[in-house]
């Protein structure tokens, strides 16, 4: 093993502990940024350019059909191929924190759409579930399995926040372990269906899951009502007959008890366990060998790189899997940086030079770890700062497209996400503002019909005086697309001036001259 630090050439600030890492055609993606995304970068994702020992960051791109994807920070996500032999695959996305600390319960595809000219653009699809839907959670894990030519979605752990009716005042952001349910989703029908096994007795977070065939293998994991950490090794056997799934849950000898730990794959079979946290305040530095064979596990202690000494005495760090037996790791800054809230990164090689080749990695990876930075809540509560997922490599990047760190701006779902027409001309990538009440987002009416929905005023032609009274008033509005004569107020508008021919004057008659012998001749006939 070997480890190098890095340097932060830009953007440094947005790795903070909760990111993700996703990996796209050898090309790392960063995910996750604490806070909502930046304008110039609308998406909330950046590619990551790793050379030369320097680290930098591009804004990344969706296409106009996606849905709204928050920066999400520590979900669960794994990657679907849509065929074992096929390269074309989208990562799940499930859970995690909102940037205003809520908890999503949303389950997003991400896929690769376009990638010319170094220019990447992603589709994201929100995907809708009946039966047993999961609540919204973090530190939970999501894998694939396959059995008998069929494939189902698996999800188990994490951690939730306690029902409203049972919150205080003073705990109200206080979280509790999930129940330790198995779902089982099939994203074919759009159904869930859930599996309490007698053998999982604590809803376990952080833990660590790795997925083969048909078998989920569980080590580790917190759990919050014992405040302590499984030492147990769970094997999830799934089976998919032409009936009802049968879910079946083993303990096996041999388990570690760590919470917030990571896995990184260095050849078919073959894993590497690095990190974690014995308590609440003890890193665990020592690294271990998973070896997957013909349905077995075996876990040995291996040899454990030289850590430096800002790595030893810190008392947090968190770190992504970034694939091919490599991990970037992160400790805080303290004081010892300018920037606050800046971190040192290194990144950990777990493979030698001559082992790291171009193979075909078939087995999914997810590892979780703590949900809680310590800005949101008591530091070191279950270690929470260690956090992974994912894969990487290093690239070429245009070095050209940066952006202001400065500018903080809200760009939050009901504003930039939307397709409010099918002529709507409303570039998410490129918008730039059209009325002078755009503050960081394009300005929006509800049109009335049915539920409501929202639309660009641009799209719809309104005048800035107009959307100023549409909405200050308390009026029904419909867009273009819904409006009715029989309905109070209409979509207003353009209306061409009518162009009046201008009043020609009236022209004076001219007075008759008269001669004096007519006027007198007409003054005898009056008077007679």
């Amino acid at each position: 093993m070997s480890l190098q630090m890095v340097s932060t050439a830009n953007n440094s600030s947005l790795l903070q502990p909760g990111f993700s890492l996703l990996n796209f055609d050898e090309h790392v993606f960063f995910f996750g940024q604490k806070g909502w995304p930046k304008r110039s970068c609308p998406t909330g994702v950046f590619l990551l350019d790793i050379k030369q020992n320097e680290l930098k960051m591009k804004p990344a791109f969706f296409s106009k059909d996606s849905c709204y994807l928050p920066p999400l920070r520590y979900p669960a996500l794994c990657r679907l191929r849509s065929d074992a032999r096929a390269d074309e695959y989208q990562y799940i996305i499930h859970g995690g924190k909102t940037p205003n600390n809520d908890l999503s319960d949303k389950i997003y595809f991400m896929s690769l759409v376009n990638k010319a000219s170094k220019k990447m653009t992603f589709q994201c699809i929100e995907k809708d579930l009946g039966g047993d839907v999961p609540e919204a959670r973090y530190g939970h894990t999501i894998n694939v399995v396959h059995s008998r030519g069929k494939s189902v979605t698996v999800l188990f752990g994490g951690r939730s926040y306690t029902p409203l009716a049972q919150r205080t005042t003073e705990k109200w952001n206080s979280v509790v372990d999930c129940l330790p349910s198995v779902f089982l989703i099939d994203f074919e029908f759009g159904c869930c269906t859930s599996y309490l096994l007698p053998e999982l007795q604590d809803g376990l977070s952080f833990h660590v899951s790795i997925a083969r065939g048909d078998t989920i293998y569980i080590l580790g994991g917190h759990s919050l009502q014992n405040n302590t950490r499984s030492p147990n090794l769970y094997k999830i056997k799934i089976d998919l007959p032409l009936g009802s799934p049968a879910v079946t849950c083993t303990v096996l000898p041999g388990g570690i008890s760590v919470s917030s730990a990571i896995v990184t794959q260095i050849s078919d079979t073959e894993f590497v366990l690095v990190g974690g946290y014995h308590s609440d305040s003890q890193k665990r530095l020592a690294c271990n060998t998973i070896v997957l064979e013909d349905n077995k596990i075996e876990i040995v202690e291996s040899v454990s790189p030289e850590w430096t000494p800002d790595i030893k005495h810190c008392r947090t760090w968190f770190a992504c899997d970034m694939g091919k037996g490599s991990v970037l790791l992160g400790i805080p800054g303290a004081n010892k940086q300018i920037i606050p809230d800046a971190n040192y990164f290194y990144i950990l090689r777990c493979k030698g030079p001559e082992e790291d080749k171009d193979e075909e990695l078939i087995t999914q990876i997810c590892s979780q770890t703590s949900s809680e930075d310590p800005g949101d809540s008591t530091p070191f509560e279950d270690s929470e700062e260690f956090c992974f997922s994912a894969e990487a490599n290093s690239f070429d990047a245009d070095d050209a497209d940066t952006y202001n760190e400065d500018d903080e701006e809200d760009e939050s779902e009901t504003g930039y996400w939307i397709t409010c027409c099918a002529s709507c001309n409303i570039d998410i990538n490129t918008w730039v503002p059209f009325y002078s009440t755009e503050l960081n987002k394009p300005a929006m009416i509800l049109c009335s019909s049915g539920a409501g929905h929202w639309v660009h005023a641009q799209c719809m032609d309104l005048s800035e005086t107009m959307l100023l009274r549409l909405s200050e008033a308390n009026v029904k509005y419909f867009c273009n697309n819904h409006v009715d004569l029989n309905k109070g107020l209409q979509t207003p508008q353009k209306v061409m001036c009518l162009k009046k021919p201008p009043m020609k004057p009236l022209r004076k008659k001219k007075a008759m001259k008269l001669s004096t012998s007519t006027k007198k001749s007409f003054l005898r006939r009056l008077f007679e």
